[in-house]
């Protein structure tokens, strides 16, 4: 399954430095080239480690391989091992072909030079979403394109809410009275990932962005008004204390044993849950605020890149594996497979009415912002700074206008 945030590890600084000195990458081998020099075989590393996933992506690759007349070695590491392997393998010019990242990882190592802009290669962007395209890119050049994304949004259950008399909440003093209402003695009226990982930024950032917050300075009073809104909830008893420590996982699980009525989730999850006969649910975009508001959500998905190379033979057979990648047909099967968001508007509004479910997705990824886009490679230390905040409030340490004063300090570097 595709994880729609797969939090970057923090990197060692000093390897950071190391790699900022590569000026050129190559995974080319003798033995993948032809006695006439025409490439036969490409490499191609991701994180797609489960055996049912990483055999699909497998499939995909091998059948845009053939449409470029390659054969593609497929490799996969962990999630927290490819960025430091990259790294190192940047440093060594030993990089694949064609290369996966996490769309929050794309800046770093784009900064060390290890990418080749797509646009030399001539790849296609056209169709994508300001939002997506960003995610790719560095120093406004497109360096990869994710052929399907994701963002989060509100999963209730249609029973819980018909049975209590409450309407999908549009803004948050609905919200508020909509989870009071639905909480009972053994369930939640509201459950979010609220750990002091990147995931619980994750979740938070919707709330923040929202109502006019901005990473670029935490301690404002529109960010306090939104890490209000979970201490409001929490305290009030309709959310329980133990989201300081659940997962996205852990918030599924909740909702689907019926021990919690709304939950803030991605699609992801959908393939799950329609396997509960019992379980009859809904999905909407988040509350804002106040009417008229523009939602604003965090853009997750894996794009695809193309190292820099001392083959250019190599690197023009990758770049068109990658534009298969994200051709309509192909993001289309890759969104049916994963219930995920096809990155091309056209392709999302037809997904959008063929599959209902991921209607709410489709329209929040049109308003969706990459997470680096305002900090670029400093991202980490304010994501850091956030999910410091959200756990030092909701544990009622600090208020939020305090825990978000201490935020802008980490995010700062102090």
């Amino acid at each position: 399954m595709i994880s729609a945030v797969r939090p970057p590890t923090r990197r060692i600084a000093a390897f950071l430095g190391a790699a900022a000195l590569v000026l050129a990458a190559s995974g080319c081998g003798a033995d993948t080239e032809s006695a006439a020099g025409e490439v036969t075989s490409i490499t191609a590393l991701d994180y797609y480690t489960d055996a049912t996933e990483h055999a699909q992506w497998g499939e995909r690759l091998t059948a845009c391989g053939k449409q470029a007349g390659v054969t593609v070695e497929h490799r996969s590491v962990p999630g927290s091992s490819l960025v430091p392997q990259v790294l190192r393998q940047a440093s060594s010019r030993t990089l694949p072909d064609l290369l996966m990242l996490d769309n929050p990882d794309v800046q770093q190592i784009a900064r060390t030079g290890a990418l080749t802009p797509l646009d030399r290669f001539g790849v296609d962007s056209g169709g994508f979403t300001p939002g997506i395209l960003s995610a790719g890119s560095y120093r406004g050049k497109v360096y990869g394109l994710a052929p399907t994304v994701s963002t989060v949004a509100l999963f209730y259950n249609k029973d819980m809410l018909a049975e209590a008399g409450v309407a999908v909440p549009r803004t948050w003093d609905e919200l508020k009275k909509a989870a009071a209402k639905l909480t009972r003695p053994g369930r939640y009226g509201m459950a979010v990932d609220a750990n002091p990982t990147f995931e619980g930024t994750w979740q938070f950032l919707p709330f923040l962005w929202s109502n006019g917050g901005d990473e670029t300075r935490l301690d404002t009073p529109e960010a306090a008004q939104a890490l209000r809104l979970w201490v409001d909830l929490l305290k009030s008893g309709s959310m329980s204390k133990s989201v300081l420590n659940w997962t996205q996982a852990d918030v599924h699980d909740q909702f689907v044993a019926g021990r919690t009525a709304m939950m803030v989730n991605g699609p992801w999850r959908i393939a799950a849950m329609n396997k509960e006969e019992r379980l009859h649910w809904g999905v909407a975009p988040l509350p804002v605020r106040r009417p008229g508001q523009t939602l604003i959500t965090p853009l997750g998905g894996e794009v695809w890149t193309v190292p820099n190379s001392s083959s250019p033979a190599r690197q023009a057979k990758a770049a068109r594996v990658l534009a298969c990648l994200n051709d309509p047909s192909h993001m289309l099967a890759t969104a049916r497979q994963y219930f995920t968001v096809p990155s091309r508007s056209a392709v999302a509004s037809r997904y959008a009415q063929q599959v209902p479910s991921m209607a709410a997705f489709v329209e929040s990824v049109e308003r969706a912002r990459a997470r680096t886009v305002r900090l670029g490679d400093k991202w980490p230390q304010a994501a850091t700074g956030i999910y410091t905040a959200v756990q030092a409030a909701l544990t009622g340490e600090q208020t939020p206008e305090e825990a978000l004063r201490n935020a802008q300090r980490i995010a700062n570097g102090g």
